[in-house]
């Protein structure tokens, strides 16, 4: 995105995909490119990630980037004045306020750029990110390369036994995996877990 020179009118630009996929390295360079623009920049994430740091985006190859932790969308409202650009990194863990509030910002002018998952570890619509690709004027889906077989991938498959939607988690807890990988994936999990379901029956 070569955005930083247009005439200042507000919009909204997402960054989704899988994990791996270089989504908060691409946040980092366009608000670096903002900075050094001159621009005024604000940029938040949710309190909950604090895998790399409390108080910094840093994106898997190590990049990072000052942020301000928040607890709700609403506070990015509130602390989002006399700014050019605010940064969101890892939006689908925010309520679903959060596309309100980036309508908001954006109609006082303000560009915002919103990276997170587009879909859970189930393949499902991750919270909120639906409706903010739809709010959203620019939309850039990035990928991962499948650790299976080497297409592109955008599934995030979850490596452990765990069914809580929000886990955060590096390379020991997910994988980048293409469709076909990921079904396959799915597949052999449902039949495992039937499986120890009717063990108990068995044992009777």
């Amino acid at each position: 995105m070569f955005l930083e020179s247009a005439s200042r009118k507000g919009w909204i630009e997402v960054i989704c995909g899988s994990m791996f996929s270089g989504k908060t390295e691409e946040l980092i360079r366009r608000l670096r490119r903002a900075e050094f623009a001159h621009q005024r920049v604000e940029i938040f994430k949710p309190r909950i990630d604090v895998r790399y740091s409390e108080e910094e985006v840093v994106s898997h190859n190590a990049n990072t980037i000052r942020s301000t932790p928040v607890d709700s969308s609403q506070s990015i409202l509130l602390m989002s004045s006399d700014v050019d650009v605010v940064g969101i990194d890892e939006a689908q863990f925010f309520d679903e306020n959060i596309v309100d509030v980036c309508r908001s910002l954006a109609d006082r002018g303000i560009r915002v750029i919103a990276a997170g998952l587009d879909m859970d570890y189930l393949g499902n619509p991750f919270g909120p990110m639906p409706a903010l690709m739809a709010e959203a004027e620019y939309v850039t889906k990035v990928h991962a390369i499948c650790v299976r077989c080497g297409n592109l991938a955008h599934h995030s498959h979850r490596l452990t036994r765990n069914d809580r939607l929000v886990m955060l988690g590096e390379k020991d807890t997910y994988e980048p995996v293409c469709r076909h990988c990921f079904a396959e994936l799915r597949a052999q999990e449902i039949s495992e877990r039937e499986h120890r379901e009717r063990e108990p029956e068995a044992e009777k």
